[in-house]
């Protein structure tokens, strides 16, 4: 049965996924977190700092995640193959009338159109992400990040990867200097006791 609803997630996602990645993060946080629960809210930001810092789409990196996480190998396979083959398909069969109707303002406006609902999608994910940083973090430094975010993706125009690498090389480093703080204490306190 979860091989079925992870095919069938995944697939609504590759079908509804109109504009690719971007649009499709959210689809994901739907499908995977909200209705069937595979990931937490940590695991799908976790996942997806991962996917933005690793080469490649992240839609499919992302479903190879879960897919793997539920079942193993074959589910990864299933989420991929899911959120891939319908796509590849609607492709080719609609290729010639695509490339025919690419400079159409129907399809012009469609596109245009969509746009407004993805930026939408994308700011109520970044809200949720943000709240959920807001409790879980010190305010400071959720302060600090955001800050840094919007300087350096707006204003300096930074690629979002190196972003989140760095933002993942800091996180390691302060976890790391933090195990050691505590690991200090403990060496000591077996020092006296022995």
């Amino acid at each position: 049965m979860d091989y079925w609803k992870l095919f069938l997630g995944f697939l609504r996602i590759g079908l509804l996924g109109y504009g690719g990645g971007p649009t499709m993060i959210p689809l994901i946080h739907a499908e995977a977190v909200k209705k069937y629960g595979w990931i937490t809210d940590d695991e799908f930001a976790d996942v997806l700092a991962m996917g933005n810092a690793l080469p490649g789409p992240i839609a499919t990196k992302m479903a190879g995640y879960i897919g793997y996480k539920v079942k193993g190998a074959a589910g990864a396979f299933i989420g991929i193959t899911a959120m891939v083959v319908p796509v590849l398909i609607g492709m080719i069969l609609l290729l010639g009338l695509i490339y025919r109707l690419k400079d159409s303002g129907v399809v012009g406006g469609m596109t245009k159109g969509i746009q407004p609902v993805i930026g939408v999608m994308m700011a109520v994910l970044a809200c949720e992400f943000f709240k959920k940083a807001w409790t879980s973090l010190p305010k400071a430094k959720t302060i600090v990040w955001t800050a840094i975010s919007i300087v350096a993706l707006a204003l300096l125009k930074v690629n979002p990867g190196l972003l989140i690498g760095a933002a993942l090389a800091y996180a390691f480093l302060e976890t790391t200097a933090a195990g050691r703080r505590r690991k200090r204490p403990a060496e000591r306190d077996k020092g006296v006791s022995a």
